[in-house]
């Protein structure tokens, strides 16, 4: 699977323009500003149906107009598809494959699988659990859409057990039955959930400590621990036992939506003791082991962005990520950086196939 070319019209400060990529590698240099992660997150959104980094749609709109356009033509297994995104102000945002509308954007996420790897993952170490949490749920996402629904009908009954909550905190009335309902179907959906996550972490734990060792090559122990209430209690018993505390706080203190991933390096929390260049390799590796989870779930090499990421690496790092991600058994590669001086002597180096693209001011020109 590879993404043939893609067109931008007004898409953030992109106002025109169409680009044919490389099956293999694809590497964007210029400067802070010019446009290359703006081209990284319009290939993102033919992906999931929106940007990795601004979630309102109008506001990736080039300024003072009012829509933008992103289409791309993809080899699917040996199939052509042609992706389209219009989102134009005051108007619903259309998604179509081969020129067919979606009717829910859902039917759309997991037809292209992409991983993507920048510097706002350090949120993972850095943020909260939520954060964390969105992780998990955005991968397993692109493989299970029943996953999907059961995240958005597990948000619905939340939704209703905390107003019913409110309704007590502040009436002081107590409809048992009607907790009684939102308990069970919280329940139903939420072991479920934590079911596939725990599966989830526990296939990706040895995929990223193999990555991990390749990367940094020093044999640092690295673990992931999944933090639920419900490796102590079940569901139903936890919403029992909270129901005075959740009473009091007007709200629901147990749940799935609680839990964590703990990030460990040599046993401590990695925020706490690891270096900038422990931490991004540790992100890498974490994203790599998805790569590989989803590539064997659905018998396909996802894309793969990579945006700035070398910066705080050694060379020695940067060296073994490239030498990693142009292997056979990675698919088609994008690549941002500031300087092609290192990459490309990497590149040559190993003989991997590329393509060198220069952008500046929202232009992109292909390198001979």
């Amino acid at each position: 699977m590879y993404l043939k070319n893609l067109t931008l019209l007004n898409f953030k400060n992109y106002s025109q323009c169409e680009t044919a990529f490389s099956e293999k590698v694809n590497c964007f240099f210029g400067k802070n500003g010019s446009g290359k992660t703006n081209l990284l997150d319009a290939i993102y959104y033919m992906s999931f149906c929106k940007s990795n980094f601004n979630s309102i749609d109008t506001e990736n709109i080039k300024h003072e107009l009012d829509f933008f356009v992103i289409q791309g033509n993809y080899s699917i297994k040996d199939e052509d598809y042609n992706i389209y995104c219009g989102v134009k102000k005051d108007y619903r945002k259309q998604f179509k494959k081969n020129k067919k509308e979606y009717q829910k954007l859902s039917e759309h996420i997991g037809l292209i699988p992409l991983v993507m790897i920048s510097p706002e993952d350090i949120v993972l170490i850095s943020g909260g659990s939520e954060e964390r949490r969105k992780y998990i749920d955005s991968v397993i996402s692109q493989y299970d859409k029943s996953y999907l629904e059961l995240l958005i009908n597990y948000q619905k009954a939340l939704k209703h057990r905390n107003k019913l909550l409110k309704d007590i905190f502040d009436t002081k009335y107590f409809d048992q039955l009607s907790i009684e309902i939102w308990d069970e179907q919280l329940s139903a959906y939420g072991t479920k959930i934590f079911e596939i996550r725990t599966e989830f972490i526990k296939t990706l734990i040895p995929v990223f400590q193999k990555y991990y060792n390749y990367i940094a090559e020093n044999g640092e122990i690295i673990s992931l621990n999944y933090i639920s209430q419900l490796f102590e209690i079940n569901f139903l018993d936890g919403l029992k036992k909270s129901f005075e505390k959740d009473r009091i706080v007007g709200y629901t203190t147990f749940g799935i939506h609680k839990d964590d991933l703990e990030l460990n390096l040599k046993g401590f929390n990695i925020k706490k003791i690891g270096s900038q260049g422990q931490q991004k390799t540790y992100l890498v590796a974490l994203k790599l082991a998805q790569f590989d989870f989803i590539k064997n779930l659905k018998n396909s090499k996802p894309i793969l962005l990579l945006d700035d990421i070398f910066d705080k690496l050694d060379p020695d790092r940067v060296k073994q990520i490239i030498k990693l991600v142009a292997n056979d058994e990675f698919g088609q590669i994008f690549i941002t950086d500031k300087s092609e001086i290192s990459l490309m002597k990497i590149f040559s180096d190993n003989n991997i196939e590329h393509k060198v693209f220069l952008v500046s001011d929202g232009n992109i020109i292909e390198s001979k």
